[in-house]
């Protein structure tokens, strides 16, 4: 099917996209390729690392890591939105998505960044507990209250993106069908449409999404505040908490600050690619670089893995001295026969 014969069906309800794909240079498109594989088989071995370290180890069974768990499944599904679908398009002749998947991909995109957002500001409450008041902390941190964060971290994500994915869902398109994207996002779909009340879908969608990345962002920030003031009154014994939070404070800054480069700051009008590999980094390197941020800066997270790794080499060593001591002697027949 030609991009023309996309353009020319019943535009009012669309049943597929076209997508613009990587470059068409096929050297371009082989080093994306590779690239964004490594960088993704780095992210999901990476956050699954630290999931079954959090899952298994007894020692970071705390809110901390709890959350942590949370984050780095989120990262996982984060960029399993979007890219397994781009690079199995990478060198297909047709780069197509249904609607109903277009649909889906906003939605779940959305969702997924959405619920990071608020579990990051989640994480920063937690710091702030544990710090200015350690004594009420295992109290005000119980069980309950971890799963309530996670919950409104995963509702608050999913209701916000409900909305907007319904929102672009009635948009009427009536110019083409071709987003000019390597993904489906409601920007595109919106330049791609002819609803005159496209700008006030995007208002909603950007107020929606706003909401939770500025609310997320505001509470993180006052959590952090009254953090540095803490430590600033109180001395070297809140000094030495303070260094629990630096793994946190690196992935705050790191998530909320690649994402202002990337939707606040205008896109560059001579090089489509540039704005495409910097959507794409978002969505993919930040997770990546999660695990890898609290597996150096972490001592708890780094003495869970040397324990999981001597746990795995005396495992295997034990095993192969228990198949050694059940196997029977040679008898001197054989003895001779196996030269």
């Amino acid at each position: 099917m030609s991009p023309k014969s996309l353009q020319r069906g019943n535009l009012s309800t669309p049943t597929i996209f076209l997508l613009s794909g990587f470059s068409s240079a096929y050297r371009a498109r082989v080093t994306f390729c590779l690239c964004f594989s490594l960088i993704y088989l780095v992210t999901v071995l990476g956050n699954l690392l630290i999931v079954t370290l959090v899952w298994l180890d007894a020692h970071l069974h705390s809110p901390m890591y709890f959350l942590l768990g949370h984050l780095s499944f989120l990262d996982i599904c984060y960029s399993s939105v979007t890219l397994p679908k781009i690079l199995g398009d990478s060198f297909s002749p047709q780069k197509t998505i249904t609607f109903v998947g277009c649909i889906m991909q906003i939605y779940f995109f959305l969702c997924f960044g959405g619920s990071e957002c608020m579990l990051l500001a989640a994480m920063a409450y937690d710091r702030y507990l544990a710090i200015c008041h350690p004594l009420h902390y295992p109290a005000l941190m119980s069980k309950k209250m971890c799963h309530c964060l996670v919950a409104v971290s995963w509702l608050s994500g999913s209701f916000s993106s409900l909305i907007q994915a319904f929102l672009t869902a009635r948009l009427p398109f009536c110019g083409s069908n071709v987003i000019d994207h390597l993904f489906c996002e409601i920007p595109f779909l919106l330049k791609a449409s002819c609803s005159p009340n496209a700008p006030l879908n995007k208002a909603t969608s950007y107020a929606l999404a706003g909401t939770i990345a500025m609310g997320s962002f505001l509470l993180t920030l006052v959590s952090y505040a009254r953090i540095i003031r803490a430590v600033l009154q109180k001395g070297a014994g809140t000094q030495r908490a303070f260094a629990t939070c630096t793994s946190h404070l690196t992935v705050v800054s790191l998530f909320f600050g690649a994402g202002a480069v990337v939707y606040l700051v205008p896109q560059s009008s001579g090089s489509k690619e540039m704005d495409d590999v910097l959507a794409l980094l978002y969505a993919v390197v930040t997770p990546m670089l999660n695990p890898i941020i609290y597996s150096l800066r972490n001592s708890e997270v780094k003495g869970a893995i040397r324990k999981a790794l001597r746990r795995g080499v005396l495992q295997v060593s034990t095993k192969g001295a228990g198949i050694a001591a059940e196997r029977p002697p040679p008898s001197p027949r054989q003895g001779c026969g196996s030269w």
